[in-house]
């Protein structure tokens, strides 16, 4: 049985361990609350962090103080996942239901263009919303994005669907290790992924690739940061695909990265490949 207060204890203590001031909110929208973090000088440029799924607003730990330095910056929890962003409103179906949620929450915060960083699950939010509405996003940043540029290994999957059916704390971290070859670094990060296990899982939105013509039409500038070690995707074929279809766009490897060691893992590379291209 699901054990909620366990896992949010574990929430809790990994968003204490943020070196910056941090802002609880919650904002309404017409499918539910969305819990973002708020941190940064508040004249700051306006960025929007979605997490990978599964992994929340509070994992940005490693990476808020860099860019909190000169952007305003919005953790959010995703609708619909993990986290204090339930779906207890309009249903979440679709990626379509997923950009008019993040309309509804860009408007809440009163934010009329942003810039938008997302990894995994979330990059893919982020980049279906940039394809939506590239009027509101300045700039683009995705961390090893999966389902926008090609599909999963079919090895990842099967290595994942064990942890997915009867997840237990022991499975999380050993996947988490599988793919990254270690665990990780930080004390308070392993054991949140641990008790990750012991939190109500959600039904998953299928992840459907934007279309071809969708990608060549973008007008949005976009940095595409890819795991060079990442098991869940072929990373040459995904740096491929997105140079020859995102007209605006940089690539960039790093050849030591794994899928889950982003963003928090040795994250000083991370911080100013992002902190560069967001300036």
């Amino acid at each position: 049985m699901a054990d909620s207060k366990a896992f949010f204890a574990a929430y809790d203590a990994v968003l204490g361990q943020w070196p910056v001031k941090v802002e609880a909110v919650d904002i309404p929208t017409p499918y539910g609350r969305t819990r973002t973090h708020v941190s940064g000088p508040e004249g700051g440029t306006p960025l929007v962090l979605l997490p990978g799924g599964g992994t929340t607003s509070v994992s940005w730990f490693a990476n808020a103080e860099a860019l909190a330095e000169n952007h305003r910056i919005y953790a959010v929890d995703l609708l619909g996942d993990l986290g204090h962003s339930p779906n207890d409103g309009l249903a979440l179906r679709s990626g379509k239901d997923l950009t008019a949620w993040l309309d509804a929450l860009l408007d809440g915060l009163g934010l009329d263009s942003v810039q938008l960083c997302g990894h995994s699950y979330g990059a893919w939010t982020a980049l279906n919303y940039a394809l939506h509405a590239p009027e509101r996003v300045s700039r683009l940043a995705l961390l090893d994005p999966t389902g926008c540029f090609a599909g999963l290994r079919s090895g990842y999957v099967l290595r994942a669907l064990p942890m997915l059916a009867r997840p237990t704390a022991r499975r999380m971290l050993a996947f988490h290790r599988w793919e990254t070859g270690s665990l990780p670094e930080n004390p308070l990060w392993q054991e949140f992924l641990a008790a990750t296990a012991d939190a109500p899982r959600p039904k998953a939105i299928r992840m459907r690739r934007p279309r071809t013509e969708d990608l060549k039409a973008s007008s949005v500038e976009t940095l595409v940061l890819l795991a060079g070690r990442s098991k869940a995707h072929d990373t040459l074929q995904v740096a491929a695909t997105a140079r020859k279809l995102l007209p605006h766009a940089t690539v960039t490897v790093l050849e030591q990265a794994s899928h889950h060691s982003l963003p928090t893992e040795q994250p000083a590379e991370v911080n100013r490949l992002l902190k560069d291209f967001l300036s």
